[in-house]
């Protein structure tokens, strides 16, 4: 995945509380079996109705939050099934960061081993720069490295993260990667490995 230091974004404002992943994106778009793609299907039911027609009110398909990667929201977001299509979706659409006061706890995990910031905030900072963002023309700027984000007028506002999840951003570390990074005690081990013997390779069938 791709590593992240720091990130400056527009925001797109979703004052909503408890967002499952089905509302992320619901389960008739989960039969595809690349990653890529989701991203035209995120908060699908919210957008568009079932005859597949745009519905009004949705201010994420609205010109003026076009190219949003900084996505707020209320609280619990993530909730529901464990579906890691959810985080797919969001990083397909272009959301890089996720503010809220608090995630669910296997989204909160499956967004960053995808490469989604993703930062707790406090409820009413989070509602001041909602308030901000409506206009479709406020960015913030995350620093993941110092742990800060800074808003336009240059006010800063501190964030904890779990140091394992900010090195794998940092360093853009998936599992797999992190793996490899062992991979000469892997090899190590292997060979100290006492071989198997099997009747079929013996007869020369397998070796």
């Amino acid at each position: 995945m791709e590593a992240i230091s720091e990130h400056t974004g527009k925001v797109f404002p979703l004052d909503r509380s408890n967002v499952d992943t089905d509302q992320i994106i619901p389960k008739q778009f989960l039969k595809r079996v690349e990653r890529t793609g989701f991203g035209q299907f995120v908060f699908h039911n919210w957008r568009f109705d079932d005859d597949g027609n745009r519905r009004e009110g949705f201010e994420m398909d609205d010109e003026k939050f076009k190219g949003a990667s900084v996505l707020l929201a209320g609280e619990n977001f993530g909730c529901g099934s464990s579906r890691e299509h959810a985080p797919w979706a969001l990083l397909d659409y272009g959301f890089r960061v996720i503010i809220a006061p608090s995630y669910a706890d296997i989204f909160y995990n499956n967004a960053f081993k995808n490469g989604i910031i993703l930062i707790k905030a406090d409820e009413a900072q989070i509602k001041e720069w909602m308030e901000k963002s409506e206009d479709g023309n406020y960015n913030l700027h995350v620093d993941l490295k110092n742990q800060e984000i800074v808003d336009e007028n240059g006010t800063v506002v501190s964030f904890d993260i779990p140091v394992y999840h900010k090195e794998k951003v940092l360093n853009g570390w998936d599992d797999i990667a992190l793996t490899l990074l062992l991979d000469d005690k892997i090899a190590e081990y292997e060979a100290k490995q006492p071989k198997v013997v099997t009747p079929l390779a013996d007869a020369g069938i397998f070796k």
